[in-house]
């Protein structure tokens, strides 16, 4: 509910701000410590980034609630996003976007987990867990860039805005694409800002819409396995339904006007 967000960022905001907080039973204040603070920045924005690896990819609706949150923080808060970024680059290096390659030297384990597997006991997680929990990061990511904290005094420049999303778009583009990741990321970022680009660039992202049809998909293709055809089924249909329909559909999720009164 709208009411209890408020609240959630509330006492976020209090907290940064130096103010005494309640809770788990005791009043807590970053104060309390010299570096109290900075490990609260630290440990808030790592605990966004883990949101949308766990609760967003659980539920893809949930990216909306958690980013306006995380956005009017980051205004409020700066430090906040730039520890959000470092955290979300490291825990998903598609964010950048960046590949890393493997470089000699480097352990197979090592370079699972700086392509954002989980590692445990030697055991690399499956695919399908892997793959949602980067489109999770990937959807917050999304959300984060396209809305701000409607309650706040005066409202400024977006800390992080849609500029930001452009050139992920470009940029993912630009590199050659990997088999089962490419299409998905690509798909969970368009499904969820696609529809606020397309209202901030109009012409421009219809030929950049057209471009990965025509021209990137048949690449992506090149390099998929019979196995690996889901994301990318689904990447085409969310284009060719988009170009046939001139019109990206508003996301799951997005929060209304009416929500702030719930």
């Amino acid at each position: 509910a709208g009411t209890k967000l408020k609240e959630i960022f509330e006492k976020i905001d209090n907290l940064l701000s130096g103010k005494a907080v309640q809770t788990g039973g005791r009043v807590v204040s970053v104060t309390q410590h010299p570096q109290g603070l900075d490990f609260v920045y630290y440990k808030l924005a790592e605990k966004f980034v883990k949101q949308g690896g766990e609760e967003v990819a659980a539920h893809r609706d949930a990216a909306f609630t958690i980013a306006v949150v995380a956005s009017g923080i980051w205004e409020l808060h700066p430090r906040v996003g730039d520890l959000f970024l470092a955290h979300l680059h490291k825990k998903c290096p598609y964010a950048v976007p960046f590949y890393p390659a493997l470089k000699e030297g480097t352990s197979v384990e090592e370079y699972q987990r700086m392509l954002g597997y989980e590692v445990k006991d030697s055991k690399i997680e499956e695919q399908d867990h892997f793959l949602k929990r980067m489109s999770g990061m990937i959807c917050l990511y999304a959300a984060i860039i396209q809305v701000q904290w409607p309650h706040g005094g005066k409202q400024g420049k977006h800390p992080h805005g849609l500029n930001y999303g452009w050139r992920w778009l470009s940029q993912m583009l630009n590199m050659e694409p990997l088999a089962d990741v490419t299409a998905t990321l690509l798909f969970c970022f368009l499904e969820v800002c696609g529809n606020a680009l397309l209202n901030l660039y109009k012409a421009q992202f219809w030929k950049m819409m057209i471009f990965i049809q025509e021209d990137y998909v048949p690449r992506i293709e090149a390099i998929t396995s019979s196995g690996q055809m889901g994301s990318l089924t689904r990447l085409k249909q969310f284009l060719e339904e988009c170009l046939q329909q001139k019109k990206i559909p508003v996301p799951k999720g997005a929060l209304k006007p009416s929500f702030w009164k719930s």
